[in-house]
């Protein structure tokens, strides 16, 4: 009698696993959408400052009952624009970063950033995020705070990301590799203010 009522307890116990095993999972994949999406950037040189925006060509977000749990994205090189000038001013800045000496955007298009790894800061929404950032072929990884939240049906990660530019090979004015730069240094390190929006 003992052994028939712990094989039905074993069995039991195995149903239940399997029932939670089952359950427990629920990764759900949501692409974006690149028009309510932004990225804004902000570099840093010796007499001023300079920012404007990119644009994501496309990307998607993992979630695991509603936990972030990975995604991918691709920003559209060619879409550099900056904000604090006007005119050729503006014209003749966004040419130089799109130059090879500083992005390559005619050999290189795109840039792709790929989460390998999410873990939890302990309250609802928030979380450390470490990836694989790609600029000119070269892959870095980077890590940062990310917030999310759900908007209209729609979740909303927001990061602000910053990334050294000299190790993807972007070094023109940079002085960690050229000497008596003076008042034309740019610093190697720039902002990213990201706010990525899913849709349905």
């Amino acid at each position: 009698m003992k052994k028939t009522s712990f094989s039905f307890n074993l069995l039991v116990a195995a149903i239940a696993f399997a029932g939670f095993a089952f359950t427990v999972s629920n990764t759900v994949s949501y692409s974006v959408n690149t028009a309510s999406s932004t990225v804004a950037w902000k570099g840093y040189k010796v007499t001023g400052e300079h920012n404007g925006n990119i644009n994501l060509k496309s990307g998607a977000l993992t979630f695991d009952n509603g936990m972030l749990t990975g995604g991918s994205f691709e920003i559209d090189m060619a879409s550099i624009k900056c904000n604090d000038l006007q005119g050729e001013w503006a014209d003749k800045l966004v040419g130089h970063l799109k130059s090879d000496d500083f992005f390559g955007v005619e050999k290189y298009p795109t840039s792709k950033f790929v989460i390998t790894k999410v873990v939890s800061r302990g309250t609802p929404g928030s979380y450390k995020v470490t990836g694989n950032l790609t600029i000119k072929e070269t892959t870095k990884e980077i890590k940062f705070d990310a917030n999310v939240s759900e908007e209209a049906g729609n979740y909303v990660a927001t990061a602000d990301i910053k990334v050294d530019r000299s190790e993807y090979n972007v070094r023109y004015g940079s002085g960690s590799f050229f000497d008596n730069l003076g008042d034309k240094t740019i610093y190697d390190e720039f902002d990213m203010s990201v706010k990525v929006v899913t849709k349905k």
